[in-house]
């Protein structure tokens, strides 16, 4: 039976020194009965839940505002667009709003009578190809006819479409895809009105918007900001007359070829074209030349191929030639770093993306080189692009000495000294 002390407790061994172990700290050994859970890691589980929460929170968030975030983006940028001509209109005494609303009431005033006149233009044409579709259909029956000796007649043709499973698949699923049209046609309309408010707020309180921007903000930052955005209405401004210009060079190349191919609404078409591959990124390019070839197409088909060639050469000169060089001569950016910043936008943003990419990248650029310091570049040739002739020597010098050093060749003084002493002997 064990010893016990006289509180009942187990006696401790004594050393044979006379002296007592220490006692072992609470913390050491098996966890008791009364072991707790340390104090701060509740808490910190509260708080790391509470953070994913958030974080997630943010992320749902930010992907169910994508679209409106966007359209302020865009927004924004229109606003530095007419930012030059309302703040003209208003050093002559004239309110902001006032001003903003003059320039819209005229940008939208155009834009509708263009489209009204495409429309009208559209939709005579179309109504002359529905007239003029029996005999493009005749003439293609007799040319089949003609060339592998069948009887096509025009009534099989037209009874054999109209019983065909293909067009009555065509005509349901055209019916049910209305409903989403409609939807798409809506919310485009609700878009453009939203981007035309915040656009017009922008503009019209400009000031307002950059006094409560820069209220917050210290005043050596706040003159960074002002210059930021100096800069920025400057490299918009610049890179829509880029654009306008591309517009304009577009509009008389192609005016050009339609007038020489005798298609009708020339001019109309000439000017549908230019606004519209420059001013609607990615797919402006394939909707301006849809239209001048459904016109050429009314008057020969022949025609129409021959607008589709020089849309795509025309295109391809405007996207490797015409572009880089005006984009770096107006919103002064590298061709390079112009195209590089439309594909990297498209990756990004789209469209729109690709509309705004330059002047980001040239606003971004304007405003990072006042911090950049720059060293004056050495005068060496090497520096140009140029080698010193010596090089070049020294190249071929020693290329010409490794082959003379090869095995088995033999130096040109030895053979013709070789050759004398040998005629010498000879003639001796």
């Amino acid at each position: 039976m064990a010893r016990t002390d006289e509180t009942g407790q187990p006696a401790r061994h004594t050393s044979p020194f006379g002296t007592t172990p220490p006692t072992p700290p609470p913390g050491e050994g098996a966890a008791g009965p009364d072991a707790r859970m340390p104090r701060w890691l509740p808490r910190a589980l509260v708080l790391a839940l509470a953070l994913v929460g958030v974080f997630q929170l943010g992320s749902w968030a930010f992907h169910q505002l994508t679209g409106l975030l966007i359209n302020i983006l865009i927004a924004f940028f229109l606003a530095l667009a007419i930012e030059p001509a309302v703040s003209w209109m208003a050093s002559r005494g004239m309110r902001r709003g006032l001003a903003t609303g003059i320039v819209f009431l005229a940008v939208i005033i155009v834009s509708a009578g263009f489209v009204t006149l495409l429309g009208s233009m559209l939709a005579g044409q179309i109504i002359k190809i529905v007239e003029d579709f029996p005999e493009y259909l005749d003439s293609v029956i007799n040319w089949i006819n003609a060339h592998f000796n069948t009887e096509l007649r025009r009534v099989d043709v037209q009874e054999g479409l109209l019983r065909s499973d293909w067009l009555r698949n065509y005509v349901q699923n055209s019916a049910t895809g209305v409903l989403d049209v409609s939807a798409q046609v809506l919310g485009g309309l609700f878009q453009l009105l939203t981007i035309t408010l915040f656009s017009f707020y922008f503009a019209a309180d400009g000031p307002r918007l950059r006094r409560a921007l820069c209220s917050v903000l210290p005043p050596a930052k706040q003159a960074e900001v002002l210059r930021a955005w100096e800069i920025a209405v400057i490299k918009t401004g610049g890179y829509l007359y880029s654009r306008g210009l591309m517009a304009l060079i577009s509009g008389i190349a192609h005016y050009i070829l339609l007038a020489s191919l005798d298609v009708p609404y020339a001019p109309v078409l000439a000017v549908w074209v230019g606004l519209v591959s420059q001013f609607i990124p990615t797919i402006g390019t394939y909707l301006a030349g849809a239209l001048p070839m459904l016109i050429a197409f009314t008057v020969d088909p022949w025609y129409a191929l021959w607008v589709l060639i020089f849309v795509v050469i025309y295109q391809q000169f405007e996207n490797y030639v015409l572009q880089p060089k005006l984009t770096s001569k107006t919103v002064d950016i590298h061709p390079a770093v112009a195209f590089g910043s439309v594909i990297a936008g498209t990756a990004l943003l789209g469209a729109v993306g690709a509309l705004i990419a330059i002047p980001a990248i040239a606003t971004l650029q304007a405003f990072l080189g006042a911090y950049v310091k720059r060293y004056d570049v050495t005068d060496d040739p090497r520096v140009h692009g140029h080698r010193g002739r010596g090089a070049g020597r020294g190249l071929v010098t020693r290329a010409r000495a490794l082959w003379a050093k090869r095995p088995g060749s033999a130096r040109p003084g030895t053979d013709s000294g070789g050759s004398g002493g040998s005629s010498t002997e000879n003639s001796g």
